[in-house]
């Protein structure tokens, strides 16, 4: 069935590749304006600097939402070594440097034996979390310091899948609840160098997985006007 032919009000699960620089609430804006429907909504927010699996439920289907966002994710990602940021990514300017020629491969495959299973992690600075009422980025942004509590998350997976230094591949598969950004901090910490995360792509989300993913374009394309 064509995507214009769904029955959006009675509602639908819509798997969307999120671009680069897209907000997640971009990606509902502009599918609410396509299909031309009020009740739609995300299943897992995605920061503006990842790519990757968006679920978007329509209509009735927005009742699931709850039940999407609690299942497990699975990123690939790269995580820059020897360089930190304030927000943990791309989005701030690296701010403090330090010589990792010391680093080797088996430093680093020994590193990920700390982050699997139960761990504790504190959600970056720059993150959606309210504190006392507040976003927790927007309190960031104005330079202030909040105090933010550590969460118990769940590392099922975490394979190393290249070393290119700085740079190093990795797979994790989480818990809802993980932040990434968090994992390639605390992982630098580790290893004494420092580092921050330059790439990262949701492949999957449950039993939904990216390849199934629709691109923004594919909708555009569905939804336009006849000229």
């Amino acid at each position: 069935m064509e995507l214009k032919d769904l029955d959006f009000q009675a509602g639908q699960v819509l798997l969307v590749d999120k671009p680069l620089e897209w907000t997640s609430f971009d990606v509902v804006g502009k599918l609410r304006n396509l299909i031309r429907i009020k009740k739609i909504g995300h299943a897992g927010t995605l920061d503006p600097l990842a790519t990757g699996l968006l679920i978007l439920c329509t209509g009735k289907m927005t009742k699931q939402i709850e039940h999407f966002q609690g299942q497990e994710k699975e990123y690939t990602g790269t995580i820059t070594l020897g360089q930190t940021t304030p927000s943990h990514d791309l989005e701030t300017e690296v701010e403090n440097e330090k010589d990792i020629t010391h680093l080797t491969e088996e430093m680093v495959k020994a590193a990920v034996n700390g982050f699997l299973g139960e761990i504790e992690q504190i959600p970056p600075m720059h993150s959606a979390i309210k504190v006392n009422g507040q976003r927790l980025y927007k309190a960031a942004r104005k330079g202030k310091t909040v105090e933010v509590k550590p969460r118990n998350v769940v590392i099922h997976e975490f394979e190393i899948t290249n070393i290119d230094f700085p740079k190093v591949d990795f797979r994790i598969v989480c818990s809802k609840g993980t932040y990434i950004r968090s994992i390639a901090r605390d992982f630098g910490e580790k290893l004494e160098v420092g580092g921050h995360l330059s790439a990262l792509r949701r492949t999957r989300i449950g039993e939904f997985k990216v390849e199934d993913a629709r691109q923004i374009q594919d909708f555009i394309d569905a939804f336009k006007k006849e000229e």
